[in-house]
């Protein structure tokens, strides 16, 4: 599984962006998709996670209400729509492909290191 992350860029605080992550490879599906970021001498933390289809989606505390996923498993392709970004929100953010296992809720938060495939990443950054 090939994964590309991308749509990120510079926007004030308040504002709004949208992240794509687009899948190649045949058994893509087999995978949930997991959103994680880094910021800074920060840990790689969890964001959100669905199916390619953009179903069973967890989302952090810290993106409920605010960032909200769509997936189209035709396309290969899941966004993450982000909205009423805060500076704390600037990190590097990475789409992942990992066990549809994760996505249960009674698992936990899905961890990074549970994650097998990774994208490039694309930055993020929010001015105050």
């Amino acid at each position: 599984v090939q994964l590309q992350a991308f749509g990120g860029g510079l926007v004030q605080a308040g504002g709004s962006l949208r992240l794509s992550c687009a899948a190649s490879g045949r058994t893509f599906n087999y995978y949930a998709v997991g959103w994680f970021r880094q910021a800074p001498g920060e840990e790689r933390e969890f964001v959100a996670a669905s199916t390619w289809s953009g179903r069973n989606i967890i989302y952090a505390d810290s993106a409920k209400g605010r960032f909200t996923v769509s997936g189209d498993n035709a396309k290969a392709t899941v966004n993450l729509q982000m909205s009423s970004l805060k500076p704390d929100d600037t990190a590097v953010y990475y789409c992942a492909a990992g066990p549809l296992r994760t996505l249960q809720g009674d698992l936990g938060t899905p961890h990074w290191r549970d994650y097998e495939y990774w994208g490039q990443g694309t930055q993020v950054t929010v001015s105050s």
